[in-house]
């Protein structure tokens, strides 16, 4: 039977009766905004532009009291539950139309034990905030390329970073986390609690229970030798890469990128929006070598710029920040590779000659060194045994260009498959790529959904790349 306090208007306002409402903003402490409130249109707004959906209410949750309250409400209600922690979803998971959006932004939190080299952080901080805060330590652990991804999504579904090589995932260096699940119970889970829990959620996605923090092993970092050297888009820079990465020390992270070349200071003009290779370099080994470093990548091919230079760690997650700010559009494609072939290269090259837009870019993630130290079944991320995960990046700023770009990406990921594993990172993936949730999992697949039957059988979470409980699925 409907719930009959739920009625429907249009797409954007599935409304429940004042009472239901009034009671519900009574019991938090946060902001419950809907539809015919001055702060709507900022509030649903995402950093994908692509999505703009219109919710029934936001909650923006003051702490963990108005997570498990939102919860039980979209639970009782029947409403779609979508979970916001930094905003930056891709597929649009952090959005809905006509239901609850779940925001964490206010939850903000963040203490750091440097004696135990540990810090707890809350489910709405961005990369921004933890690297801020642990870098006056000289610490850090691996997070994204983009400061102002928040640390929940990126977590959950595994977590590739500059510093992977050396560290591990960002899901392998999660030591607890507090999980409010479908229930609205609050749950601390580890290895010692709630074991298949944390198990899941290292690399599951937000498939289980909304985390409200997060705490993770931290490793010393201070100053590293990085930023990007430019290259024309030739095979020979992308072997001499591959090559660069089967024998560098693991304290060396190098991320590919193929994109247009940009505006900058060090970048000639005649280079600006034509094709190019870029590595993106973050050393966190000694100083003594940072010359070797610089040497080794001059090597790679002819140098168009290079900014490459003594930073502190946290500035080198900010590089993209500027070239991609919120209110883009982005379609993305990821896959995961045992070997970058030859033919794989010439795959990059085509469709790399053809970069549609300046903020488009294709990046290749080693997953070696640390990564593969952690067995296959020891987390929910399962592709222990790639060398490189790719993201095909298509992103504009013109919503008329977005059929272009979209069938870009889509042809080059369907011109790599060949080449490539049949699942990818679950953090690349777009909301179309729903049938390859089993294939992104492999072995782990049925212990995911397993899980996901005893925490959540109705589904709730399931703005997600979804693994379906057992009577859904």
């Amino acid at each position: 039977m409907a719930d009959p306090g739920i009625t429907t208007q249009r797409r954007d306002a599935i409304t429940l009766g004042a009472d239901a409402i009034r009671s519900f903003a009574e019991r938090l402490r946060g902001a419950l905004i809907q539809p015919d409130d001055e702060r709507y249109d900022e509030a649903r707004r995402v950093y994908n532009a692509l999505h703009d959906r219109r919710p029934a209410l936001i909650v923006q949750a003051a702490g963990v009291a108005d997570v498990m309250t939102a919860v039980t409400f979209a639970r009782e209600h029947a409403l779609p539950l979508a979970v916001r922690g930094g905003g930056h979803s891709v597929p649009g998971f952090g959005t809905c139309d006509g239901g609850l959006v779940l925001s964490l932004e206010r939850m903000r939190g963040l203490r750091v034990d440097p004696e135990r080299r540990r810090v707890r952080a809350e489910g709405g901080c961005t990369w921004a905030d933890l690297n801020h805060a642990t870098a006056a330590f000289g610490l850090a652990t691996t997070g994204g390329i983009v400061s102002s991804t928040g640390i929940a999504g990126l977590t959950l579904g595994g977590g590739l970073g500059y510093l992977a090589r050396s560290c591990g995932l960002t899901c392998d260096n999660l030591l607890s986390a507090d999980v409010v699940t479908a229930e609205g119970r609050f749950l601390t889970c580890s290895e010692g609690q709630h074991e298949d829990l944390f198990w899941a959620i290292r690399g599951g996605g937000g498939n289980f229970g909304v985390v409200t923090s997060f705490e993770y092993r931290l490793h010393e970092v201070a100053d590293i030798l990085g930023g990007p050297t430019f290259y024309p888009l030739e095979a020979e820079v992308i072997r001499g890469y591959r090559a660069l990465i089967a024998e560098a020390p693991e304290a060396l992270g190098a991320v590919l990128g193929i994109t247009l070349g940009p505006p900058l200071p060090f970048v000639p003009e005649q280079w600006h929006g034509r094709p190019v290779v870029v590595v993106l370099t973050c050393w966190s080994g000694s100083t003594t070598e940072d010359d070797a470093i610089r040497e080794r990548l001059g090597r790679l091919g002819p140098v168009v710029g290079q900014a490459v230079q003594r930073l502190p760690y946290p500035v080198i997650n900010t590089l993209f920040d500027e070239l991609l700010p919120a209110g883009l559009h982005h379609y993305w494609k990821g896959c995961f590779t045992r070997e970058l072939t030859d033919e794989a290269i010439d795959v990059h090259l085509d469709f790399g000659a053809r970069m549609p837009c300046l903020q488009s870019a294709t990046l290749l993630f080693p997953v070696d060194g640390a990564c593969q130290r952690v067995a296959p079944d020891a987390t929910a991320f399962a592709y222990r045994d790639a060398t490189f995960a790719t993201v095909l990046g298509p992103s504009w700023p013109d919503p008329a260009d977005s059929e272009h770009n979209i069938a870009w990406g889509r042809a080059y990921h369907q011109a790599l498959r060949p080449y490539s594993e049949e699942g990818g990172y679950v953090n690349f993936m777009s909301g179309d790529d729903a049938d390859r949730v089993r294939a992104n999992y492999r072995q782990n697949y049925d212990r995911l959904v397993e899980i996901k039957t005893r925490y959540d059988p109705t589904n709730l979470f399931r703005l997600n790349q979804n693994i379906a409980p057992v009577r859904l699925a």
